[in-house]
């Protein structure tokens, strides 16, 4: 009687240690998210308008994902002669003069790995009324989000060749990987820029808002497909003006995420500014 007492004792208490373990792996397994990330956010398929589907797009031409990239355009040189040459050798030579950078209210603010700051991650302020992702899919939105904005318009903005090409060079410099939905997005920030600041050239934008992405590497499908949607057609990412948006994992930026946050797509976080 007293042996069946300890064997229900052990059992007992190796029951409890199991059912531990069991709590511990199901808390450490599931999905981590940091301060300012959703399940929403990871599960931007399902957001995706169904009718700009990976299937749907590829039918019509369109390709979600990025593809190699076009050359862009050489433009035609002409042969230095030898004064020229000179003054080239003078001008790389010769020490630059030092210059103070100017302040701009999109001045990133951006922390070494190695240094120790507690990072603020913003998120969508909540609407009162649950936004329907079917009404903006039918609006002919590609990405619904949480917090549309009803009022947002932006007037059509028709591009020049050049801008047209410099933009779908930005586009793949800056989110190439993105695919059409990521290059959607960047080319509604620079239209938005136009609609919204006034900017009236696409180089006027890239300097203005102090994009980085390179214009050199050349284009792609899918950015051309993109732009012509944003532009040509006449429609928007997303039911929201956009004009600030920046990848967490590459620079930590605390006055992107002092910003009004829109969405996050792939690993690129999209905001736009507090009032007109």
């Amino acid at each position: 009687m007293k042996l069946n007492k300890n064997i229900y004792s052990v059992l007992s208490f190796t029951i409890v240690v199991l059912s531990l373990i069991i709590a511990v792996n199901a808390i450490f397994s599931g999905s981590v998210f940091t301060a300012g990330e959703s399940t929403a956010d990871t599960a931007m398929d399902s957001r995706i308008n169904p009718n700009f589907s990976e299937k749907a797009l590829l039918t019509n031409g369109i390709e979600l994902t990025t593809d190699e990239p076009t050359e862009p355009a050489k433009k035609e040189t002409k042969p230095k002669d030898k004064k020229d040459e000179e003054k080239s050798k003078e001008s790389t030579t010769k020490e630059p003069e030092t210059t103070k950078e100017q302040a701009t209210t999109a001045d990133i603010s951006a922390t070494n790995a190695d240094e120790k700051q507690e990072r603020f991650y913003a998120t969508a302020i909540p609407v009162e009324t649950p936004a329907s992702y079917e009404e903006q899919w039918n609006a002919g939105y590609l990405v619904a989000i949480d917090n549309p904005d009803k009022t947002y318009e932006c007037a059509k903005v028709t591009l020049t060749d050049e801008d047209r090409d410099l933009l779908e060079r930005l586009c793949y410099g800056e989110f190439g990987s993105g695919g059409f939905i990521g290059a959607a997005l960047i080319a509604q920030c620079v239209k938005d820029a136009m609609c919204f600041d006034g900017y009236p050239t696409v180089e006027s934008v890239i300097k203005g808002c102090h994009y980085d992405g390179s214009t050199e590497k050349g284009t792609s499908t899918a950015c051309k497909q993109a732009v012509s949607y944003i532009f040509d057609q006449n429609k928007e990412a997303v039911q929201h003006r956009m004009m600030y948006m920046y990848n967490p994992k590459i620079v930590y930026s605390s006055f992107h995420e002092s910003q009004n946050y829109i969405l996050t797509y792939q690993d690129v976080r999209f905001f736009d500014r507090w009032g007109y």
